[in-house]
């Protein structure tokens, strides 16, 4: 697997295209470029047939990269695209960039968008195995990868139970600063933020949080990392699947007085500072 990227990275670069480049003209979604690449994931034949057209391979290095593949499903114990997980926040930092839709739904953390840094500071020291340096290296790519909910051009929408909204780390002090926010960023024209209340009942019983991205793959974020499914009958499930939540949430006026309401609770919980 790692040879077979490591020739396909090669090539890509020799053509002078980058992986969003190569991702378009192939008609495959950029998160599959990268995980080939990097040895994470084993192509089909035909996503390897649209590469190598994109790339202009010719007839003999065409065998040869086919005949990597070739090697590569018979040896023993092939690992599965649904098995492979990568380190939490990089499939979807990936995904984002590129992304000119994005549709996030999540019942237990703040989608990844919406995150404060110290927020997210918690979200990754919550991984197993995590480092202070590798935390610091992710929560600066999420903050980075956050610039893309002000571009002209895209649209994010989120949705999130009320639940959410009472999950929290820290300290009160934080989620008063994650709460201004969600407050500031539901102001922009490019995003919509939506929550199901409480009182209200769930269309389908939540089991994890999502993201789509386009309508060509999704994100499912884990406890030890994330999983991107790009098959188009599972991305076609958790697009309707978003739908009937995003039917059953409020937005707008509704969402700010609801925040508002959950932001004085909090505000209840700060103790009293000391002078």
């Amino acid at each position: 697997m790692k040879a077979l990227g490591a020739r396909l990275r090669g090539l890509r670069a020799e053509a002078g295209l980058t992986g969003a480049v190569l991702a378009q003209r192939a008609g495959v979604g950029q998160p599959t470029v990268s995980k080939v690449e990097n040895g994470r994931m084993v192509p089909s034949v035909e996503v390897l047939g649209r590469l190598s057209r994109a790339l202009g391979l010719d007839e003999s290095t065409t065998r040869e990269v086919h005949d990597l593949l070739a090697a590569v499903e018979a040896a023993p114990g092939p690992v599965e695209e649904s098995e492979v997980e990568t380190p939490v926040g990089a499939a979807l930092n990936e995904a984002v960039r590129s992304a000119r839709l994005v549709r996030s739904f999540q019942c237990i953390a703040l989608p990844a968008m919406l995150q404060s840094a110290e927020y997210a500071r918690h979200v990754f020291e919550s991984t197993p195995n995590s480092t202070p340096e590798a935390v610091g290296r992710a929560v600066a790519a999420r903050v980075e990868r956050q610039s893309v909910l002000y571009e002209p051009g895209r649209e994010s929408v989120f949705v999130l139970t009320e639940s959410v909204l009472r999950t929290w780390p820290g300290n009160p002090a934080l989620m008063l600063a994650q709460f201004d926010r969600l407050l500031a960023v539901d102001s922009l024209s490019t995003v919509r933020i939506g929550v199901i209340p409480w009182r209200r009942r769930v269309p389908v019983m939540p089991r994890h949080g999502f993201t789509l991205c386009d309508g060509a793959a999704v994100v499912v974020e884990t406890f030890r990392g994330e999983r991107v499914l790009e098959d188009a009958t599972a991305v076609a499930a958790y697009e309707e699947t978003f739908g009937r939540f995003e039917e059953a949430a409020i937005f707008g006026v509704e969402v700010r007085e609801l925040l508002l309401r959950v932001m004085r609770e909090f505000q209840e919980l700060e103790p009293p500072t000391t002078r």
